[in-house]
């Protein structure tokens, strides 16, 4: 699944997850906090493996199941710490939707062997037709139904995101040290 795939699917299961049991649109924080979690295996993995080669292939390390569970316990410890349980939920099921994504496109024709990278390293590592190279792996994008799809739930979650208030965004802003105008100031 591309990036903007796993946003998507994250967004959507924790807009509805939050809508269902706090009755509102998702914080701006915890908002930031699941896309972070949507694309943290990734972020780690890809360039462990594409880059400097210390992990066998770009969905090994963190997308193992078993250092998810480790990550996501270590991130709601230091929430709880920190009384900020929607941001360790956020993360979390970031996270974890981001593994699903990855597992469930292989379930319809593949064979469990390509799901093997859940269990790394108890179970060895899956091999890869694709080149591991960001540059090789962008360019080698194809308008396949899957693809396409993806992108159709990219826009799915853009219109609910909007419609959620835009979490997130004022708070990545002030992150990057643009402050917002107040209606005043336009």
């Amino acid at each position: 699944m591309w990036p903007w795939g796993h946003l998507a699917v994250g967004y959507l299961l924790y807009s509805a997850y939050v809508r269902r049991y706090d009755g509102r649109p998702p914080g701006g924080i915890a908002a930031l906090a699941l896309a972070f979690g949507t694309q943290f295996p990734d972020l780690v993995d890809k360039p462990l493996a594409w880059s400097v080669s210390v992990l066998p292939n770009g969905r090994s390390l963190t997308h193992s199941v078993l250092v998810a569970a480790a990550v996501v316990c270590l991130v709601g410890l230091v929430c709880r710490r920190l009384r900020n349980g929607p941001v360790a939920v956020a993360f979390g099921l970031g996270y974890l939707s981001h593994l699903a994504g990855d597992a469930l496109p292989v379930v319809p024709g593949g064979t469990a062997d390509e799901l093997a990278f859940l269990l790394w390293p108890l179970l060895p590592p899956v091999e890869y037709d694709t080149q591991q190279d960001f540059a090789a792996h962008f360019l080698g994008i194809e308008p396949t139904p899957f693809f396409i799809f993806q992108i159709a739930l990219f826009a799915a979650a853009l219109v609910v995101w909007v419609r959620d208030g835009k979490p997130g965004a004022s708070e990545l802003r002030g992150l990057l040290g643009r402050r917002e105008e107040s209606p005043r100031t336009r």
